[in-house]
């Protein structure tokens, strides 16, 4: 799919958002990352190709004050694809409701859910005159099971799966959207797990195995399969599905 291609993504500094950023980059898609902390290592591997921009996407006021001003129009604008990956999350509180703390269920809605809705509005305003918007959502299948200790997670990602169906019916002019659950993958969220206490958290044991067996995902590997799957002409075929069936 050869043009002018930009992508945003946010969480784009570590993880899987550092791997999804590279990615594109690698295939001459401009991207422009949110994040609370800069990517020196994109940076100097891809020049004026990357733009950054420090938002903690917890913050909703700072937030929506920087989506309202032409920012996005200015990065998107002149673009014949525009790409959204929001990647962005935050596990905790990784606890039964009766230990959670309200400013982590706050922190992590935000993140989320509000950011990553109100960004999904503002890109499709700020491209009304792009020939084709894709928006991904990377989602996750505790968005689809339910997990002891995991309810806030959990509920934050259904979210996210619901939103991308409604979207789809909205149908929107030159509009794509997916929400897409990766599978499990070695990053921080699952230092996390593993860190975690296991009354709160009973299903740790599963994913220690998975990382003592080498059964974690690369992110690097999951990167190049989420590029090919949201620059393929099937994207958005499904609002919701699973990165292993899609890319099979």
């Amino acid at each position: 799919m050869p043009g002018n291609r930009a992508a945003v993504v946010t969480g784009h500094s570590r993880g899987l958002g550092a791997a999804i950023a590279a990615e594109l980059l690698a295939r001459d898609v401009r991207v422009l990352g949110l994040a609370r902390n800069e990517n020196p290592e994109l940076a100097q591997r891809h020049g004026s190709a990357l733009t950054q921009l420090r938002l903690d996407l917890a913050d909703l006021a700072t937030v929506t004050l920087w989506l309202e001003s032409d920012a996005l129009t200015r990065f998107l604008g002149e673009c014949d694809l525009a790409l959204l990956i929001n990647n962005a999350g935050l596990l905790q509180p990784l606890a039964p409701l009766e230990k959670q703390e309200p400013a982590d269920v706050v922190r992590a809605i935000s993140v989320n859910v509000g950011a990553v809705l109100a960004l999904s509005a503002a890109f499709v305003a700020a491209t009304d005159d792009v020939a084709e918007r894709r928006i991904l959502h990377i989602s996750s299948g505790a968005g689809r099971k339910a997990y002891a200790g995991w309810s806030v997670y959990c509920a934050s990602k259904a979210a996210l799966d619901h939103h991308a169906r409604a979207v789809a019916t909205d149908r929107t002019e030159r509009l794509r959207i997916s929400a897409v659950a990766p599978g499990v993958i070695d990053t921080y969220m699952q230092d996390l797990i593993r860190a975690s206490n296991a009354n709160d958290v009973p299903d740790r044991q599963r994913f220690e195995d998975m990382w003592r067996e080498g059964r974690l995902q690369n992110p690097t590997d999951v990167a190049r399969s989420l590029a090919d799957f949201v620059l393929s002409d099937g994207f958005g075929s499904e609002p919701v599905s699973e990165l292993r069936r899609v890319t099979a």
